[in-house]
């Protein structure tokens, strides 16, 4: 799971969430907004519950959405350990770093974005699977919708 930023044409910024099953190199949801708070990132963890199942762990880095207590209570919850990275340690967590590089060159700097809707529309209807260059696997996006 990550985070990245970009803006729209107007100068507004906006957020993307992204969650990656790190066996299939699924994708399993980018959630899209202009803030992106710890209780959204748990009710698209339960989205994806719902649909896939739970998870034993999550990989994630120490961003404040992931150190949040109530992201932190609500794993421990549901029963589920938080794997984080070391800081200044993106390798630990590469194939989501790798599918942000690839959603950043096919999607956030190909196209300019003028609303959070066209933003989520190029994901739902007008974009292909991103393909994996290391392994040519077809990454499948799911844009769960909140």
């Amino acid at each position: 799971m990550d985070f990245m930023s970009d803006s729209l044409a107007s100068g507004g910024k906006f957020r993307t969430f992204n969650v990656m099953d790190d066996c299939s190199r699924e994708v399993l949801t980018i959630d899209i907004g202009t803030s992106i708070s710890s209780r959204r990132v748990t009710r698209a963890l339960e989205q994806i519950i719902d649909w896939r199942g739970k998870p034993l762990s999550l990989r994630v880095d120490n961003g404040p959405e992931f150190t949040s207590h109530h992201f932190e209570l609500w794993c421990k919850d549901q029963g589920i350990s938080i794997q984080y990275t070391q800081p200044g340690k993106p390798t630990q967590n590469s194939y989501i770093e790798r599918f942000n590089r690839s959603y950043r060159k096919e999607i956030l700097d190909a196209y300019l974005f003028f609303s959070l809707a066209e933003v989520r529309n190029i994901l739902k209807y007008g974009w292909r699977s991103i393909i994996t260059g290391d392994h040519m696997k077809a990454l499948v996006i799911s844009l769960l919708r909140n």
